[in-house]
């Protein structure tokens, strides 16, 4: 049997979520463009800087530059695609780890998970509504059968 000291990690299948899971390289100071790459909401560092520079990431609701430090407990608003997702900083950090542990750098707010969600249902009942005004293939095989019957297609 293996002696594990207690300052160790737990091995695999104890304690998979401790109660204060922290990420395991935090910094004291992170440029915005940097935590946004590590907190993987963008690819690249240029991605998140073009993202900030264009106004869809905004800092404790304001615009804000890429060299702005981040600050834990600030609020943070990325626009990306239809969504916009609102978060608290919880970690800083300046290395793009896993996604499990780029989780741990923020906190997604219920507004924001209630707004997306809610947004996502009416992109979905809008799609379904504009689609019933097209023809399925059944109807579109039926429209080029009559076309050709009349010699136009």
């Amino acid at each position: 049997m293996i002696d594990q000291d207690e300052d160790d990690e737990p091995f695999d299948g104890e304690d998979a979520e401790p109660a204060t899971a922290r990420h395991p390289k935090p910094i004291a100071l992170v440029r915005l463009d940097k935590w946004l790459w590590a907190a993987r909401f963008y690819k690249t560092r240029s991605l998140a800087k073009e993202a900030i520079d264009a106004g869809h990431v905004r800092y404790e609701g304001q615009r804000s530059k890429v060299a702005k430090e981040v600050a834990i407990g600030a609020e943070i608003s990325v626009r990306r695609g239809q969504d916009e997702i609102q978060v608290i900083v919880r970690e800083r950090s300046d290395q793009r780890l896993g996604a499990p542990f780029a989780r741990l750098l923020y906190a997604e707010t219920d507004a924001s998970k209630v707004r997306r969600a809610r947004e996502a249902e009416l992109r979905a009942a809008a799609d379904n509504e504009i689609s019933s005004d097209r023809p399925n293939k059944l109807q579109r095989r039926l429209i080029h059968k009559f076309k050709r019957s009349l010699g136009r297609g």
